[in-house]
């Protein structure tokens, strides 16, 4: 069994670009590992992910230069895409453990494994809409093929969080752990698929996401689309400043 985590625990686990590069990586090396079974993926310290860190280094181009804020979340963005894919692609089971808050692209790499096991004190939460973007990172096809339209909408226009317990009710859970009993369900559940039928399961989640493997792909298309222009709005610019300074947004819708 291979446990990775996401290890920034001083900003909540919130994710860069190389963060999900060296991700990525990992999880190819779990394919190719004969020995690896099973993949358990959590998070550092008190929070599962923050999502995609807003205060972080707008990075670089491919070119080795300095990219400007939107082509530095355009890059965090299609990093978290190449590794929502490749959680979903690993032919071996992943089991996210959330052990606490899930927030925006986290939620979306907890709907890229096979199976959640959350503490009771976890939720998730869809807070793109606070600094005027939409779902990204795949979320638009993974919500609503969990949840439906109506509570994927619900989580998207109104970011009021999920509790554990409705989380498990609507689809996005497999367990909630009691408190003080999180790593005993974990590793009860991690290690109940890695006994298993390593191939049998490889093929068991191929022919569970064919059904929406194009959907997905053309969700993230559309998404790098979207946010592109949205980025480059004064609701965004007006998110992320009243994110920054600790306030409410004040939107124009422009």
């Amino acid at each position: 069994m291979l446990r990775l985590v996401l290890d920034r625990p001083q900003r909540l686990n919130a994710l860069t670009a190389p963060m999900l590069d060296a991700l990525c990586d990992r999880v190819e090396e779990a394919e190719a590992d004969a020995a690896v079974r099973a993949v358990v993926l959590t998070g550092a310290g008190r929070a599962f992910c923050a999502g995609a860190d807003l205060q972080a280094d707008s990075g670089n181009t491919a070119d080795g230069r300095a990219a400007g804020p939107v082509a530095g979340r355009e890059a965090t963005l299609q990093a978290a895409h190449r590794a929502v894919v490749a959680l979903r692609r690993l032919r071996k089971p992943v089991v996210a453990g959330v052990n606490g808050p899930a927030v925006g692209v986290g939620v979306a790499l907890t709907l890229a494994c096979d199976l959640v096991v959350a503490d009771e004190s976890a939720y998730f939460l869809l807070a793109f809409r606070d600094v005027g973007l939409m779902p990204d990172g795949g979320l638009t096809a993974l919500l609503p093929a969990v949840v439906g339209r109506t509570r994927a909408l619900e989580m998207s226009l109104l970011g009021e969080r999920v509790p554990a317990a409705t989380a498990q009710e609507w689809g996005m859970v497999t367990r909630v752990a009691e408190a003080g009993r999180f790593d005993e369900v974990l590793y009860t559940v991690a290690r109940r698929v890695a006994e298993g039928p390593t191939m049998a399961h490889g093929f068991t989640k191929r022919a569970v996401d064919d059904a929406i493997r194009g959907l997905l792909a053309e969700a993230m298309e559309r998404e790098i689309d979207s946010v592109g222009v949205l980025t480059g709005t004064a609701d965004h610019a007006e998110g992320v400043a009243a994110f920054r300074e600790r306030r409410p947004p004040v939107f124009r819708g422009a």
